[in-house]
């Protein structure tokens, strides 16, 4: 049970963390000017947000055993595909970071 618990908080501290970088990059890019791209870290967000509900969802719904290929891949696959998008908007967003070497 302590698994199940702190497997839904790691996936709800992702949430956070990418929301938190989408204030972030929200703040930077109105100074800056730059494209929206935060838009994409907010849509990660969301996407891992859909993925931990459907996850508790189905554990509580199933008693934990949720064996459906749809319900498999709905909490497996989404945070799989909301950390993609995340990560890919991260790298697009904050990749001048690691421009500024000189």
């Amino acid at each position: 049970m302590i698994a199940v618990w702190s497997n839904w908080l790691g996936h709800l501290a992702l949430v956070l963390a990418l929301a938190w970088l989408a204030i972030l990059s929200q703040r930077l890019g109105r100074v800056t000017h730059a494209a929206p791209h935060y838009i994409g870290l907010w849509a990660a967000a969301i996407i891992l947000g859909i993925g931990v509900t459907l996850r508790v969802i189905a554990h509580f719904a199933f008693a934990g055993s949720a064996d459906s290929t749809g319900w498999q891949l709905a909490h497996k696959a989404i945070p799989a595909v909301g950390l993609t998008v995340g990560v890919v908007f991260a790298w697009r967003y904050w990749s001048w970071l690691l421009a500024e070497r000189d």
